[in-house]
């Protein structure tokens, strides 16, 4: 698999819709490990299944401090902002 740049933002759109919820947990995973305390999901906004199964992945992590829709200059409903806690050490 080919790595991708960690950044302050991911796009789901290269992702099959199957595999996009585990890529979007991948990706968190290696934000945090980067000290990243605040990123972006984009998902699009389509019918809002996809946006609906990264926001239930979001939900049941203990690092996710909070996440919402991303302001309407950095796609609105069609992205999500996440914080994420701080890494321990």
């Amino acid at each position: 698999m080919k790595r991708l740049p960690v950044e302050d933002s991911f796009d789901l759109h290269a992702f099959h819709p199957r595999d996009a919820v585990a890529a979007a947990a991948d990706y968190l995973d290696a934000a945090r490990e980067k000290g990243l305390t605040e990123v972006r999901l984009i998902h699009g906004k389509g019918t809002g299944a996809r946006r609906a199964e990264i926001r239930r992945m979001l939900a049941s992590r203990a690092d996710v401090v909070e996440f919402s829709d991303a302001t309407p200059d950095r796609g609105s409903f069609g992205a999500t902002l996440v914080r994420l806690s701080p890494r321990e050490g």
